[in-house]
């Protein structure tokens, strides 16, 4: 806040002279870099692996000159995560500025050393080589500096744009030693080079031809056009990445992918190292790096070093870490260095407590894999059942801390196998799955049922027996279900006195759960009545209500005659056209329809019984008959193709397909649910909906379909024939139904029908929780949620005995839609008098109380010239 410091502009204002504005420029400056650095220590004290604390410590020490301190900070932030190209650079040249003295190289190269193995940075290659440069007259200089090209060239020469840089280096360093021995040297670094796809190709050939004195041999001149073609299919990715903002990652994928289809490995390693240097901390291109190189290079110090800079760069990735000890695994490192790397993992950070669950099961299969088992007692074994004692205490301690019970009790769950056949100790393995069952898992079949099959393949049939009569008596979810396998298991073991007592045991509880459902099922019928009670109580109060206000209204009615009439003409002026479709004759016959649809209404052509019903088409269809006609002609002979089109002639979405006999009908309806331009075609019987109000194609099921299975978290890229190869191994599979918009476009839910309520609970307990193309799915027993009455197929919206229902046309309730009645002759619409044992309200005729039930009261010629007089 002082006068004299503007932070804005970072000087000093209004200095007396410009040594005293120097100094006070410095002093602040210093300060500022103090208290930032007294905010940045902290920082780190608390959390070391905060990478951006690290960056911002290393400029602050840097801005104060701090040397010591800010080799110090280098040393440490280099320990735990890889430094970019950048951090290097800077650190580089200032270990070179303060070694100046020949024996102090050494370090230097040695920090050169740890620099080239972070990235693959072809600008800290050429550094190291013209440092290398500076010793060459030293003993050994020369060949030190040629070996440090060499390795260069190896690592960074298929660099695209800068690999020409590290060339063209090496050429200079062996012309400014040039003899007689070295001129085939450079002959040969020509050849490399133009061997090889790398940018301005043509200079680099040109300068050949102008230095060789023999011109440019054959096999050379082959060697570049072949690169010359590798370059120009190259060449589109390399622009690509020239004018993309910063990571690239977008583009650097479709380059790696272009790459991994040529099949080059040393062209995909440096495609993988120049997206890695701008994508240091993406963790799916370091997975993507490691599997390419785990399954096809193979070579150990390539793959393991790799894996090592994956797993510094993005430590909380768990996946990273599993792969590291796979790959230790592979190739044959020492168990020490595998526990290591372990210790470090559990160390790293997990975002998820999955995370740490996967990580020691890594580890244990590790160890497992270690042992020889037709051994008593071995070192490896030991260290195998150690490793299961201190994971349990690690998932009851650290990870319950995190609140994940769920997930300790999967951990323990796949556990307790290990236990048993590994670490002879079935005891422990009992007590781990009482353990689980405490944890709120009892009234799981599926848990039960996995203590079983322990029991059956490690234990005895005693436990066995015990574990299925708990869980009779605890599970909730599909009692059935463990019932079954516990009368299957006394069928096989048992005596006739535990047959028996299984028997009985089973049916108590099946009755019990039997009970139980039928009571909660009342419950649930009792709470949707009532509802339905208030439901029928507001609509009531609603009726009532409208009938007052229009009682209110009655009064004022004479005075809106003259203007309802005039609203009346215009709307008839404006709305001719769409009237002519809804006008009757007095007869009630329709009137003549266009042109167009002259066969469509007339009845003497159509045969309900030989044709179907076509729906759900695109109203933008094209020649809907010649496309209908083209769908079902393989079915048998059409007779006729009837597109519905409105008044208007557009298409309305729906047809009638007629056939020269029934039996094509059956034929056609297999044809339901093709697609046709992108939309599902419904295909259903043509039934006359004024004849039979009920009929329904589909039906929708209310009750709980036991055989039947429901699916929620499918892949919308998943097909009926995927899903029903999924299913077939649980049982026969009768029918398989994906639930789509009417659209087309699925909404990745489905039906799955087995041939019984076994095989769709065996189902159920073996597809819950799987994935499926990267989709966790849930699966259950099909029970549909309970309609409304005013859902129902059939049924119409519930009316009231005062307001009777009003039919409407086809646009609705239109203000078009007048009756051709004066006035005068309407029914009064006053509220109706409550009827009782079957008699009017007073004053009421008893045709009355018929039209308050919402009949029509029948009015005689004397009633209508009563009305006419009284006009």
């Amino acid at each position: 806040k002082d006068p004299w410091w503007d932070p804005g502009r970072g000087c000093v204002m209004n200095g007396k002279n410009s040594a005293e504005s120097n100094m006070r420029s410095y002093l602040a400056l210093s300060h500022i870099s103090f208290l930032l650095h007294l905010c940045v220590t902290p920082q780190l004290s608390i959390n070391a692996f905060d990478y951006n604390c690290h960056v911002d410590l290393i400029k602050l020490l840097k801005q104060e000159g701090e040397l010591f301190r800010l080799r110090k900070a280098r040393q440490k932030m280099s320990e735990l995560f890889p430094l970019t190209e950048e951090i290097w650079l800077d650190w580089l040249k200032d270990e070179i500025r303060l070694t100046e003295e020949e024996p102090n190289r050494e370090k230097v190269y040695e920090l050169f050393e740890r620099a080239v193995k972070d990235y693959i940075c072809p600008d800290i290659w050429l550094e190291y080589a013209q440092y290398s440069i500076g010793g060459m007259g030293s003993p050994g200089g020369i060949d030190r500096v040629r070996s440090i090209f060499e390795r260069a060239v190896t690592a960074v020469g298929l660099h695209m744009t800068k690999g020409q840089m590290v060339w063209e280096a090496y050429r200079e360093f062996e012309n400014a030693i040039l003899s007689t021995t070295q001129l085939e040297r450079i002959h040969t670094l020509f050849r490399r080079q133009l061997a090889i796809p790398l940018m301005d190709m043509e200079g680099t050939y040109a300068e050949y031809e102008e230095w060789s004195e023999h011109g440019v041999p054959e096999t050379v001149m082959h060697q570049y056009k072949k690169a010359l073609q590798q370059m120009e299919k190259c060449k589109p990715f390399e622009e690509a990445l020239m004018v993309a903002e910063t990571p690239k990652l977008a583009e650097y994928q479709a380059y790696i992918d272009f790459e991994l289809k040529e099949g080059d490995p040393a062209r995909i390693q440096i495609t993988f190292e120049r997206a890695l240097s701008e994508n240091c901390l993406v963790p799916d291109m370091w997975a993507k790096y490691t599997i390419y190189l785990d399954r096809q290079l193979k070579f150990k110090d390539l793959v393991l070093s790799t894996h090592e800079r994956a797993v510094r760069n993005c430590p909380w990735t768990m996946g990273l870490w599993k792969s590291y000890l796979l790959a230790l695994e592979r190739h044959g490192a020492d168990h020490q260095t595998v526990s290591d790397v372990f210790e470090k993992a559990l160390n790293a950070g997990f975002i998820q407590a999955t995370d740490y669950v996967e990580i020691w099961q890594a580890y244990l299969d590790y160890l497992r894999r270690r042992v020889d088992f037709s051994k008593e007692s071995s070192k490896e074994l030991e260290e195998l059942r150690a490793a299961f004692s201190r994971s349990l205490d690690y998932m009851k301690h650290d990870v319950e801390e995190r609140k994940q019970t769920a997930l300790t009790s999967v951990f323990l769950l796949s556990s307790c196998p290990g236990l048993a056949l590994h670490c002879k100790n079935m005891q422990k393995a009992r007590e781990l799955w009482d353990s689980i069952m405490t944890k709120g898992n009892a009234k799981y079949a599926n848990m039960w049922l996995e203590y079983y099959n322990l029991e059956r393949s490690y234990g005895d049939s005693i436990h066995c027996r015990k574990a299925l009569h708990r869980a009779v008596q605890c599970t909730s979810d599909y009692p059935e279900h463990v019932c079954d396998v516990l009368l299957s298991f006394e069928r096989v073991e048992g005596s006739l006195e535990d047959w028996d007592f299984a028997v009985q045991k089973t049916e108590t509880r099946l009755n019990r759960i039997n009970e139980q459902r039928a009571k909660a099922a009342e419950k649930e019928a009792n709470l949707a009545r009532q509802e339905d009670e208030r439901a029928e109580q507001r609509r009531k109060a609603k009726v009532e209500k409208k009938a007052q206000k229009k009682v209110q209204k009655g009064t004022r009615a004479g005075e809106k005659r003259k203007a309802e009439q005039d609203d009346y003409q215009d709307e008839w002026n404006e709305d001719a056209g769409e009237i002519d479709c809804l006008w009757t004759s007095p007869q009630g016959a329709a009137a003549a329809p266009p042109a167009h649809r002259q066969n469509e209404d007339n009845p003497e052509l159509r045969n309900d019984n030989s044709s179907v019903f076509v729906s759900n088409l695109a109203y933008t269809l094209e020649e809907p008959e010649a496309k209908l006609r083209t769908l079902f002609e393989t079915c048998g002979p059409i007779k006729q193709i009837r597109p519905i089109f409105t008044g208007k002639g557009s298409f309305r979405g729906y047809g009638y397909v007629q056939f020269e006999s029934p039996v094509s009908v059956p034929e056609a309806l297999k044809l339901d649910r093709r697609d046709v331009e992108g939309r599902p075609v419904f295909v259903s019987p043509c039934v006359d909906k004024n004849k039979n109000p009920d009929f329904k194609v589909f039906k929708y099921n209310t009750m709980m379909e036991k055989h039947k299975i429901f699916i929620s978290g499918l892949p919308f890229s998943c097909t009926k024939e995927q899903l029903a190869e999924i299913c077939k191994n649980h049982g026969t599979v009768k029918e398989v139904r994906l639930v789509t918009y009417r659209s087309g476009k699925p909404k990745g839910l489905a039906y799955v029908e087995f041939a019984d309520e076994t095989q769709a609970s065996q189902a159920v307990l073996k597809l819950d929780g799987i994935e499926v193309e990267g989709n966790k799915i849930s699966v259950a027993i099909s029970n549909p949620p309970r309609r409304n009455a005013t859902d129902k197929p059939g049924s119409s919206r519930p009316t009231g005995d005062a307001m009777p229902r009003q039919v409407y046309g086809a646009r609705g309730k239109g203000r078009t839609q007048l009756s051709m009645l004066p006035r005068s002759l309407h029914r009064q619409s006053a509220p109706a008098g409550k009827v009782e044992n079957g008699s009017a309200a007073d004053g009421e005729p008893a045709s009355a109380a018929g039209n308050a039930a919402g009949e029509p009261k029948q009015l005689s010629n004397s009633d209508f010239a009563k009305m006419l007089l009284n006009m």
